[in-house]
């Protein structure tokens, strides 16, 4: 499965490693002088010199509205002289759902439930004082708050050692993402991957929190690093190229809704 998912989790293991793949390589030159969005069959799509753009598997990109049309065809303009996908996060997300999502809806929406049954936010710190009380009283508040949404109850875990989440958690979540459609399952995913958190992404997509908390939320062990050994170059130039993702997917699900 993991073959499957590499491309559908939107960088999971390492968002920025992968787009330094794509500066490596050769990048072609920006070939078009016009970017369009055209309302086709009910649908909209991004047409470059009057043709419309398609996936790297020769899939003609559609989107269901035209606010997603317009951030994509924005993307698109904002290449000068060459193409650079490390730069386009919309398309390459957008390209993936209709690329691989009918094929790998499912095992997608099982990574996500895979995720949520071991979640950043149930995983605590045994010391230092400052940061347990500090991760009980942000992600304690967090959790607490995903479980009256949901009628849960989550299994609390002290260290790295995995322990199982009861069974409801798994139950309720497929019953959840059951209503998700193609574009928000992957926006999900990608949100997935770049918060470590499960419950943060379907928070989100549900309007549990907002953007700027589920993102504090998900860096908060980082920050509190920080805050005691200062800043490291590499880790803020990650941050930076994940934000971008997450702003990306965040882009998708306020423009599709969650049933695409």
């Amino acid at each position: 499965m993991r073959d499957i998912l590499e491309d559908a989790e939107a960088h999971r293991e390492d968002g920025y490693g992968r787009a330094q793949k794509h500066q490596k390589q050769q990048l072609p030159k920006r070939f078009y002088k016009s970017v369009d969005v055209s309302a086709v069959e009910g649908l909209f799509q991004i047409e470059l010199d009057g043709k419309p753009i398609k996936t790297p598997g020769k899939k003609t990109v559609r989107v269901p509205n035209a606010a997603l049309a317009k951030s994509l065809a924005e993307e698109w303009e904002a290449q000068v002289e060459e193409i650079d996908p490390s730069k386009m996060p919309l398309t390459r997300l957008v390209n993936t759902s209709i690329e691989r999502g009918d094929e790998t809806i499912d095992a997608v929406k099982e990574e996500i439930v895979s995720f949520v049954g071991n979640d950043l936010l149930v995983y605590r710190a045994d010391s230092p004082q400052e940061l347990v009380d500090l991760q009980e009283k942000e992600w304690g508040g967090a959790l607490k708050s995903f479980e009256d949404r949901y009628d849960l109850s989550f299994s609390v875990i002290t260290g790295i050692m995995h322990q199982e989440q009861p069974k409801e958690v798994a139950l309720r979540m497929n019953e959840v993402l059951a209503t998700y459609g193609v574009m928000s399952t992957f926006a999900t995913m990608s949100l997935t991957s770049i918060t470590g958190s499960g419950v943060l992404s379907v928070g989100l997509a549900e309007g549990l929190w907002d953007a700027e908390k589920v993102w504090e939320l998900a860096y908060l062990d980082e920050n509190y690093q920080a805050q005691q050994w200062g800043d490291d170059a590499e880790a803020l130039r990650v941050r930076a190229f994940k934000r971008t993702e997450f702003d990306a997917a965040l882009t998708v699900l306020n423009s599709v809704g969650r049933s695409d």
